[in-house]
């Protein structure tokens, strides 16, 4: 098989990480290492070299705000909040994840019942 399994999972994780940042931030400012800890528990892996770009993407295009609180343990913290379009932006996102799930699970319940030969 020439298809990598792992690198399709990444892949399809990927494609799902904006949405599920977007939808932790909307609960309330966040910092990044509390992003990264809300998708472990999730089980959606994600590394700083990962989050902090997407991040600065988000930003850059007027979803995410940030204000930089100062910390008594280290260096001063940036926590995001989204923008009004941001949580424009995530509610239309949420839609779309919810009619490709709906219409993948229609295709692969299409998909089982086709399979099942018939006692005719």
């Amino acid at each position: 098989m020439n298809l990598n399994l792992e690198n399709s999972k990444t892949q399809m994780r990927r494609g799902i990480l904006e949405l599920c940042a977007l939808s932790i931030i909307a609960r309330g400012e966040m910092y990044p290492s509390d992003i990264i800890e809300e998708m472990k528990r999730s089980d959606l892996l994600v590394m700083e070299g990962t989050l902090y770009p997407l991040l600065t993407r988000l930003k850059n295009a007027g979803l995410l705000t940030y204000r930089w609180e100062e910390s008594k343990t280290g260096p001063p913290r940036k926590y995001y909040a989204l923008t009004p379009e941001g949580e424009l932006f995530k509610n239309e996102l949420q839609l779309t994840w919810q009619e490709l799930v709906n219409a993948v699970n229609s295709v692969n319940s299409s998909s089982t019942t086709q399979n099942i030969p018939s006692h005719e």
